[in-house]
C-alpha cells in the first residue's frame, strides 16, 4: 500500500511539473511563447516589373488551412495591376503603329509629295 502511495504521488508530481512547463509557471506572459508568422521567403519584387521567372519561383507558405489568403491576395492584386498596366500600353503602342502606318499610307498615295508620288 506504501508503494500504491508513493507511486500516485509521483505522478501527481510528475503531471503537476509537465503542466507548469506548458504553462509557463508565472514567469512569463502566456502560456506558450507567440510564433511569428511564416512569411513568403522570396516575395515579388517590389523595384521592378514581375517576370515569368518570379513567377515560377513564387512559394506560398501553408498554414494549417491552406495558404495564408493575405500572402495570395497581395500577389494577386499586384499581378492584376501589371497586367492591367501592360494591356493599356500595349494598346497606346497598338494605337500608335496603327496612326503611323495610315499616315504612311496617306503619304504614298499623294502624288507629287516628297518624290513618292505616281510616276507621269
Amino acid at each position: 500500500m506504501v508503494m500504491f502511495l508513493f507511486l500516485v504521488i509521483a505522478l501527481a508530481v510528475v503531471v503537476a511539473a509537465v503542466t507548469l512547463a506548458v504553462v509557463g509557471g508565472g514567469e512569463s506572459d502566456g502560456p506558450l511563447p507567440d510564433v511569428a508568422p511564416e512569411r513568403l521567403q522570396d516575395p515579388l519584387p517590389p523595384d521592378r516589373p514581375v517576370n515569368r521567372a518570379d513567377i515560377d519561383s513564387l512559394r506560398f507558405p501553408l498554414t494549417a488551412r491552406g495558404y495564408r489568403m493575405a500572402d495570395v491576395d497581395d500577389a494577386l492584386s499586384r499581378l492584376g495591376a501589371e497586367l492591367a498596366e501592360r494591356d493599356a500600353r500595349i494598346a497606346d503602342l497598338e494605337s500608335a503603329l496603327a496612326g503611323a502606318r495610315a499616315a504612311a499610307h496617306v503619304a504614298l498615295h499623294k502624288p507629287g509629295e516628297h518624290g513618292h508620288g505616281e510616276q507621269q
